[in-house]
């Protein structure tokens, strides 16, 4: 590897480098891709051999425990195969589809328990819309529907097992694990399916929207319950595993490849062989790219370290201020607007190493300086331009994104609302990981 030439000046790899990256995603440029045209650009500008892209690339994915996120990707892609969406809606349905916008809050509460199955918003978002789209549109209009799916499957990255939490822990070092980040994520979780669910109540009574289930009725209630319990338990082994400290999140991820594997081929009986090579090529698919992303996005950190930018970042805010939670308001103003714009995958891995260690040194806990960091990215999910939510909703829905953000914002509102109420009280985060230990 080369030495960087001493006319490059000490900011301007970095400049380099943010200047093609927003250059090459206005261009239609896919995000792994853009971000790895960027760091070609910082090493001609920083004077570097070409070759220290592919070694940090290869060095960034030598590691076991990223493992767990394809691995948890199928276990999810398998699930859904085997045929819980059936069962999880119909439990749904036995414990709120009677109230008045009851297929709304079926919804929610199928998108809250499908989170606990597959740990990423798309693949529940995908879930979700094949199986409640056509009922829900019956009931609603199309662009309500779509905006609820959508809210719903955004409970995935928050109720554990999180790919985007492995994926943060991983960048964000040493200072937090994976299973305190699950665990962070149970009460704020609920709490935010409870408001989802509030929501839908009050946009169904000022809409006049139907009650669409049966009346509650405990003994349906007791045996759908009995039905799902075996999917219930997934998240609970697995989670559990990894908080008890008996096998590790990877290993954790291949224990729930093989409990679906059981669920689909012995419990519902609707996994067949010859799904499965579809289903690991589409796990495979989800995989890679976020493996690219961490790939390119690892030697961009790699020039954005050795550019001194955590060191004068660290510095410019220090100098602004030194409360910590002014520094923790203004980052999380700052997640707001990146993810309005970049895929929060990518934002992870470029973000995480810059301002976990700055949290740090502020004196924050790591912990829920972390999980503000996950919620605020997972709900620029939801917001345009380019949440991927909306895109996914307008493909599966076939309705506009224009009036899908017309109906998205109040649930967007209300996702922002627990995170305010998160940073503002950070025992709501904290209070279960510190009971179990953490």
């Amino acid at each position: 590897m080369g030495e960087r030439a001493d006319s490059v000046g000490e900011s301007q790899v970095t400049a380099v480098i943010i200047g093609a990256f927003f250059v090459c995603a206005l261009l239609g440029m896919p995000i792994a891709f853009a971000i790895g045209f960027a760091a070609l650009a910082g090493l001609q500008v920083g004077d570097m051999q070409i070759t220290t892209l592919a070694q940090r690339m290869v060095h960034s994915l030598n590691s076991f425990p990223l493992l767990a996120i394809p691995l948890f990707m199928l276990a999810g892609e398998i699930m859904l195969a085997g045929g819980v969406m059936v069962r999880l809606v119909a439990f749904a349905n036995a414990v709120v589809g009677s109230v008045r916008g009851g297929l709304a809050h079926v919804t929610v509460v199928s998108g809250m328990t499908l989170g606990a199955v597959s740990g990423a918003a798309v693949a529940s978002a995908s879930a979700l819309g094949s199986a409640l789209v056509p009922s829900l549109r019956k009931a609603y209009d199309p662009q309500f529907s779509a905006a609820v799916v959508g809210a719903s499957a955004n409970l995935g990255p928050i109720i554990p097992p999180s790919s985007a939490m492995i994926v943060y822990a991983l960048m964000a070092g040493p200072s937090i694990s994976v299973g305190a980040l699950f665990i962070a994520g149970i009460v704020p979780g609920i709490i935010l399916a409870i408001a989802m669910m509030i929501t839908c109540s009050i946009m169904a009574r000022v809409r006049g929207y139907p009650a669409t289930g049966e009346p509650f009725r405990f003994r349906v209630f007791l045996t759908e319950l009995r039905r799902s319990f075996v999917i219930f338990m997934m998240p609970v082994v697995v989670v559990g595993g990894i908080v008890g400290g008996a096998f590790t999140p990877t290993e954790g991820a291949g224990i729930a490849v093989v409990y679906a594997l059981i669920i689909g081929f012995f419990i519902t009986r609707q996994l067949r062989l010859a799904d499965l090579p579809q289903l690991m090529f589409r796990a495979a698919v989800t995989s890679a790219v976020v493996g690219a992303l961490i790939a390119f996005a690892s030697c961009v950190t790699f020039l954005f370290t050795i550019d001194l930018l955590p060191m004068r970042l660290a510095a410019g805010i220090q100098a602004f201020t030194q409360d910590p939670y002014i520094f923790l308001l203004l980052v999380m103003l700052m997640l707001i607007v990146v993810g309005m714009f970049i895929e929060s995958n990518a934002a992870y891995i470029m973000l995480a190493p810059l301002f976990a260690p700055l949290a740090l040194a502020y004196g924050l806990d790591p912990l829920h300086f972390g999980f503000l960091f996950v919620l605020n990215l997972v709900i620029g999910m939801m917001t345009p331009p380019v949440g991927i939510l909306l895109f996914v909703m307008c493909g599966i829905t076939r309705i506009s994104l224009t009036s899908l953000i017309a109906q998205v914002w109040p649930f967007v509102l209300v996702q922002y609302l627990v995170l305010i109420l998160c940073f503002a009280f950070p025992q709501i985060v904290l209070f279960l990981p510190r009971a179990l230990g953490y």
